[in-house]
């Protein structure tokens, strides 16, 4: 039988996962191409290397930009086309769909039963539905309740391989002088650092086989494996408590994009997150919708508590706010942390960047012109990074308020007065994230700290009612 000629459509992540677990070694297919979407600057041109490739692919497989996508199926007479990447309107996804099925060939969409590899170690996967709803500072919450009882944890990020893909084939980062020696991008350190001064090790890299099994046998030991995912993608490892974080800024999201929607269906737990500084109707309707598509999730409401280092620095100030660049871009949101504090700060006004902009920052305002009057933390590669830095250094403001979960600073020159925000979750009322754990705890027989230990949350449903969700 013929091998069927296959293009993957991605974004440096979930294609390249979907290619090693599923492809590599299948030969029925033959994967002529991956196209590169344009979230990720810089992926088209480059090659997939043949280090990670297989012997099916000996000169690797050539990535190119999506745009190409009708001449590609044609020229390369492709059978299949496997759309894989996350954090996209269901308009957008057929969008892609039609061009493929206009040009002749199928449209593919792997799912987890596919993709996810299975752990020796209990996996508790942080997901989300949108990119920006607090899913890395749940992922924190976390981490810090089971090392209170006394659990070695090992964080393993989605992928954000931007780089020389044999030399991130698999990435420890346990300090923070390993985030320079991993050359990366301002993106990649603001998933690692939080982790990283938190005291946890991190794993990331292009091939999660490899990674896993690296990460289960740490040399500084595992108990549990905490899936920190990204972009609103789903796992790529099975787990065995399934956390997914919904944002009522963006009421309605949670079941019109891809594949937030999968994520939280999939839910062992809902997390509602920004519950203090979003509108009730809108905490309501996001309930609601919970409700409606798995409602034997245990939902939980949280909030998001913004700390300013400096608040002199803000109060009666013309600031200049800057936020975590994907919650703006492909996230979608027209500011962040960084404003909700600025106003809640007294700051006399918030200083639109845009004028200022400068080479690819402006390129940003101009293909992200729902951003508001913020600046996006956009640093894929030093050049972006530069014009991030003279962009600033132009802004006529008093204050810079950094909103990213970075020291921005370390990275790039601010020679403006400067202070910086920091957001961290708190759960409200019961049930919460410590009666999550402890009875996750127990199922996997986890060290539990404090004989105590225990639900006490006479509302928390999760045990008590939904047999077989807690997986073993």
């Amino acid at each position: 039988m013929a091998r069927r000629n296959v293009i993957i459509i991605g974004s440096a992540g979930r294609d390249f996962h979907n290619f090693n677990v599923f492809f590599r070694k299948n030969k029925r297919y033959n994967v002529v191409a991956f196209t590169g979407s344009q979230q990720i600057p810089g992926i088209s041109g480059k090659k997939y290397p043949p280090g990670l490739s297989g012997e099916l692919y000996p000169e690797g497989i050539p990535i190119y930009a999506e745009e190409e996508l009708p001449r590609l199926i044609r020229e390369l007479n492709v059978d299949d086309c496997v759309f894989a990447y996350s954090d996209v309107s269901y308009q957008h996804v057929m969008h892609i769909g039609a061009i493929v099925n206009a040009a002749g060939a199928t449209y593919m969409m792997l799912g987890p039963k596919d993709t996810m590899l299975k752990s020796n170690r209990p996996v508790i996967a942080v997901c989300a539905v949108r990119t920006g709803s607090g899913k890395s500072q749940t992922s924190r919450r976390i981490i810090e309740l089971l090392k209170k009882k006394g659990v070695k944890v090992i964080a393993v990020r989605h992928p954000m391989p931007y780089g020389e893909l044999i030399k991130q084939r698999v990435q420890r980062l346990a300090q923070l002088s390993d985030l320079k020696k991993h050359n990366c991008t301002i993106e990649e350190i603001e998933e690692y650092e939080p982790h990283l001064v938190q005291g946890t090790i991190v794993y990331a890299g292009a091939d999660y086989l490899a990674i896993l099994k690296a990460a289960e046998k740490d040399p500084e030991g595992c108990d549990v494996i905490v899936w920190d995912g990204g972009n609103n993608d789903f796992p790529f490892f099975q787990p065995d408590l399934m956390i997914v974080v919904a944002d009522p800024h963006r009421a309605g999201h949670e079941v019109s994009y891809y594949p937030g929607e999968v994520n939280l269906r999939m839910a062992d737990v809902a997390v509602i997150n920004k519950v203090d500084s979003a509108a009730p109707e809108n905490v309501r309707k996001v309930r609601e919708s919970i409700a409606t598509v798995n409602p034997n999730a245990t939902m939980i409401e949280a909030a998001s508590v913004i700390q300013i280092d400096d608040p002199n620095l803000v109060k009666g100030k013309r600031v200049l706010v800057i936020e975590d660049g994907p919650t703006l871009t492909h996230g979608g949101m027209a500011y962040g942390a960084g404003t909700i504090a600025a106003r809640q700060g007294g700051a006399a006004e918030i200083v639109d960047p845009r004028p200022y902009a400068v080479e690819s920052i402006a390129e940003a305002f101009t293909k992200y012109p729902g951003i508001g009057p913020v600046l996006p933390a956009i640093g894929y590669s030093t050049r972006q990074l530069q014009h991030l830095e003279t962009t600033i250094n132009r802004v006529d403001c008093d204050t810079v308020l950094v909103a990213t979960p970075i020291d921005l600073s370390r990275i790039i020159d601010i020679r403006k007065p400067h202070t910086r925000v920091s957001y961290e979750l708190q759960e409200v009322g019961t049930p919460n994230l410590e009666d999550i754990l402890s009875e996750f705890g127990r199922a996997h027989n986890l060290p539990r700290g404090s004989k105590n230990d225990r639900c006490q949350s006479a509302t928390c449903s999760y045990h008590s009612s939904r047999p077989g969700k807690i997986r073993q």
